[in-house]
């Protein structure tokens, strides 16, 4: 018999975070209870300030990789969803050993600590950036190979494995999401559609770097939709799964995101530098996750860039030069991240 939702308590791993701030929302406007588990490693506990005290919502700040506080935060929860990590190929790139020992060692430590505890179903956020560069012009499907190039999407790549390729007590889905963009409580400004939108509405220069490689944009909130959508249907829907997350027609080049925006800031000034800087170039397809768990995103690439220039233009977000760790993930601040943890 299915676990009603106001009977289910789900533990967000990394819920501070610029995805995890808009699932706990999500959750808990669907009647799940909700708790996070996160180290607050870009000094971003500001991200649950309006969560604090709603009904149905608690906070361990801990890590993952520490033994006693996942035992504390895992009293009571039926479903876990691991978004924790370092993310993104340039804060990996700056922090490489702990990037391993985050994304790698510390998320299986984890998630082998589970068997201890009784849960339902476990939800792996990864990323799209696993189909790293394609010869082929053809959207990459969940089946496609998989040809990580950067550090992080190693780790993702080398978790998803292991995860698949082991039975486990509880259910296993891997969702690989595009790359995210939108408003969160923990905005980020190094993702490249908010990045962009914000250097031209400043009235910036842009320079553009591999403007024809494609890439696949979701929204955050209907990133968060899918792990909801995931935590909902029938388990063996998703019990071993690998979904792509975003939105059915959402893959661009730069150039295209480039001249998208020109259309809503026609001063723009761009300049697109020739070269190779970031080798991934791939077109991701999103029509299992669509058609299995009749999942349907609300947000287009299109329809938000108003809404942000909007914000921007009357004065959110001035303080981003004086909190710049909070906005992206440039750095780790805190002492909780010691190399070892046990």
């Amino acid at each position: 018999m299915a676990i009603s939702q106001a009977h289910r308590h789900v533990l967000v791993v990394g819920g501070a975070g610029y995805i995890g701030s808009v699932l706990c929302h999500t959750l808990l406007a669907q009647g799940y209870r909700v708790r996070v588990l996160d180290a607050l490693i870009y000094d971003n506990s500001a991200a649950l300030d309006n969560l604090m005290g709603q009904a149905g919502f608690s906070f361990c700040h801990g890590d993952m990789r520490r033994g006693s506080d996942v035992a504390k935060a895992m009293d009571g929860v039926s479903d876990v969803v691991l978004l924790a990590a370092l993310v993104g190929d340039p804060i990996c790139r700056h922090y490489p050993e702990l990037a391993f020992q985050i994304n790698q060692s510390g998320t299986l430590q984890f998630v082998d600590r589970l068997n201890d505890y009784n849960v339902g179903r476990f939800i792996f956020m990864s990323t799209c950036s696993n189909y790293g560069l394609r010869d082929s012009n053809v959207e990459a499907t969940e089946e496609s190979e998989l040809n990580p190039r950067s550090l992080y999407a190693e780790t993702k790549v080398h978790v998803e494995q292991r995860l698949l390729g082991q039975a486990r007590d509880f259910s296993v889905t891997v969702l690989r999401s595009a790359t995210a963009y939108g408003i969160s409580p923990r905005m980020r400004f190094d993702l490249t559609v908010n990045e962009f939108t914000r250097e031209l509405v400043l009235g910036n220069e842009l320079l553009v770097y591999d403007a024809d490689a494609w890439r696949p944009y979701c929204h955050v909130e209907d990133i968060a939709e899918a792990v909801a959508r995931v935590l909902a249907v029938p388990v063996s829907k998703v019990n071993g799964q690998v979904f792509n997350v975003g939105r059915v027609g959402e893959n661009f080049t730069k150039r295209i995101l480039t001249e998208l925006l020109c259309d809503l800031i026609p001063a723009s000034t761009i300049k697109y530098r020739p070269g190779v800087v970031d080798p991934r170039d791939y077109r991701v397809s999103f029509e299992k996750i669509r058609d299995r768990l009749a999942y349907a995103p609300r947000h287009s690439v299109k329809s938000f860039l108003p809404d942000l220039i909007g914000m921007l233009r009357n004065g959110e977000y001035v303080d981003i030069s004086d909190r710049l760790n909070f906005y992206g993930n440039y750095s780790i601040v805190g002492s909780s991240l010691e190399p070892q943890v046990s």
